[in-house]
């Protein structure tokens, strides 16, 4: 089965609309569960499902232990594991208590030459239906932030985009919406806008103090 993509303005394109620079990008067939994954692996392998479970729970574990630590993971023919951090608020070097001021950003993921290599024979096919701008109510908008802060600290324009499959200009105008009503808040710059809900809304708590 072929990759089904469309096309996408570049993110802060500028200029007449017909030249600005575009790029493809995948529209995701589907999320594979764990369960999928244990039962495929049972299939493959003399192990049961519960013993890959098993060991799918403590290679987790493991990985995240030594990425507390500092240490890249190399998984071999998957890829190496890496922490990345941020600062919470803008930081000099002149700041003091810049280690107060640090927190993990995300983890990065850098695929080995193996799986790589087993990517190399892919086909791709525009998508028949346009994803951009897509009719979403405000209802099934809330909804889809609700389920993507749930594993999400952080929100930008292009992730919004994506999440509801809008434009750039769809995307703002609701992403403005949004704030007057008092469910997101600008955490970043006006220029770069970072957005997180407020509390009592997209799963978060009616006590938690949202900071800059």
């Amino acid at each position: 089965m072929a990759i089904i993509y469309d096309w996408y303005e570049n993110p802060n394109a500028e200029g007449d609309p017909e030249k600005r620079g575009v790029h493809p990008r995948p529209l995701l067939n589907g999320k594979v569960s764990m369960e999928r994954l244990y039962k495929e692996i049972h299939d493959r392998s003399s192990l049961s499902v519960g013993d890959v479970k098993n060991v799918i729970d403590n290679l987790t574990r493991i990985c995240g232990q030594e990425l507390c630590e500092g240490r890249e993971v190399h998984i071999e023919g998957l890829g190496y594991f890496a922490p990345t951090l941020e600062t919470t608020e803008k930081v000099t070097r002149t700041t003091k208590h810049k280690h107060q001021k640090i927190r993990l950003k995300t983890i990065s993921f850098r695929p080995d030459v193996h799986l790589k290599a087993a990517l190399s024979d892919i086909s791709v096919a525009k998508s028949k239906y346009t994803r951009h701008s897509l009719s979403l109510s405000e209802v099934e908008i809330d909804m889809r932030l609700k389920e993507y802060f749930a594993e999400h600290e952080l929100l930008l324009r292009i992730d919004f985009q994506e999440l509801c499959g809008m434009a750039r200009t769809t995307a703002n105008s609701h992403l403005q919406r949004l704030r007057k009503e008092g469910k997101l808040k600008n955490v970043g710059r006006p220029t770069h806008p970072i957005y997180r809900p407020m509390p009592g809304y997209y799963g978060m708590s009616r006590d938690t103090v949202v900071g800059r």
